[in-house]
């Protein structure tokens, strides 16, 4: 492969995951899921790793969709690598309170907690805020981490 080759692969590669990624953590996650997976029980580390399977599904349905459809071709070893490196890193963050740990060790704690609702008061019923914005760029981070361990 040229580096022009190389680096189309990756895009194609980071796109795929990235809209999967959106499809899979807000349309294809139950309302089930979302509600338990942090839950430090049993039950719900079931329900986070539900998740992160029809997440994962839903990003090897549309890497597969992408080389169907321009021929691109992926290593087997390097996408079963990456989609485990993203599935791992996905479950992490989604169990919540590992990644509000690190949002506190890093001087993030304020940003995690901004629009979250007032202790005993349910006042803020939006998606507006620092957990979800730091979850979501955890995950971005972590597509290009799996882009490249596939294309690369």
């Amino acid at each position: 492969m040229t580096m022009t080759t190389d680096l189309a692969a990756f895009a194609a590669t980071f796109a795929a995951l990235f809209a999967a990624h959106n499809v899979g953590d807000h349309w294809v996650q139950t309302h089930h899921q979302a509600c338990a997976k942090a839950a430090p029980t049993a039950a719900g580390r079931i329900a986070c790793l539900k998740h992160v399977a029809t997440l994962t599904a839903a990003k090897a349905a549309a890497l597969a969709a992408l080389a169907l459809v321009t021929g691109l071709t992926l290593h087997p070893l390097a996408l079963l690598t990456g989609l485990a490196v993203d599935a791992a890193s996905h479950y992490w963050a989604d169990r919540r309170v590992p990644l509000a740990r690190l949002a506190g060790a890093i001087g993030k704690r304020g940003f995690y907690e901004l629009g979250s609702p007032r202790p005993g008061r349910d006042d803020a019923p939006h998606l507006g805020t620092g957990a979800y914005a730091l979850d979501q760029s955890w995950h971005i981070g972590w597509l290009f981490i799996t882009a490249l361990i596939i294309t690369i």
